[in-house]
């Protein structure tokens, strides 16, 4: 689910990068803020930030006492991505294995669909393995299928979700 939330950071502007027009100082803040918005890929309680759509507030800068760097309060809105249980998503396969499958879903590389959350489906070894069930419907490489969340995992260290989905409910498979 995307969502729109409000943000503050403080940006640190070093002391050579300031200048006496107001404007290139606003400038630097704001190209200060999208460089480490970049950098943080996600967080736990947000999901994936995905986009800084408005500058909000930037407050009164604090001078640090032995950098001589200004420190900014800048309040501003973004979007975000988040995986919530029991929602429905659509995902790409990127790779077959015989106890399941690996989808993509946005910007979350790791979504794992169990060959026992796949009713009806049969594993089909190969040169390009995939699942089939008894209507010759196909989970292949390059399929795009339509899932329900059943957990979401944050992993700290690399800073991403890992999610466990299934496609036990109506309406779930491959989208043609």
């Amino acid at each position: 689910m995307f969502l729109k939330t409000e943000l503050q950071w403080n940006v640190v502007i070093p002391a050579e990068s300031l200048d006496a027009k107001g404007l290139m100082l606003q400038k630097a803040i704001v190209v200060r803020l999208l460089d480490e918005f970049s950098k943080r890929k996600a967080t736990k309680d947000l999901g994936y930030l995905l986009a800084l759509t408005t500058v909000e507030k930037i407050g009164e800068g604090k001078v640090r006492q032995h950098t001589g760097d200004v420190l900014f309060p800048v309040t501003f809105s973004a979007i975000s991505f988040k995986l919530f249980r029991g929602e429905i998503l659509e995902g790409l396969v990127h790779k077959v294995l015989k106890q399941g499958v690996i989808l993509r879903c946005g910007p979350i590389e790791n979504v794992y669909l169990s060959s026992s959350k796949m009713p009806d489906y049969k594993y089909v070894p190969g040169e390009n393995p995939l699942f089939m069930n008894d209507k010759m419907s196909k989970i292949g490489k390059g399929v795009t299928l339509r899932f329900i969340v059943i957990g979401a995992k944050w992993l700290e260290a690399e800073r991403e979700f890992q999610a466990l989905v299934g496609l036990h409910a109506d309406y779930l498979g491959p989208v043609s």
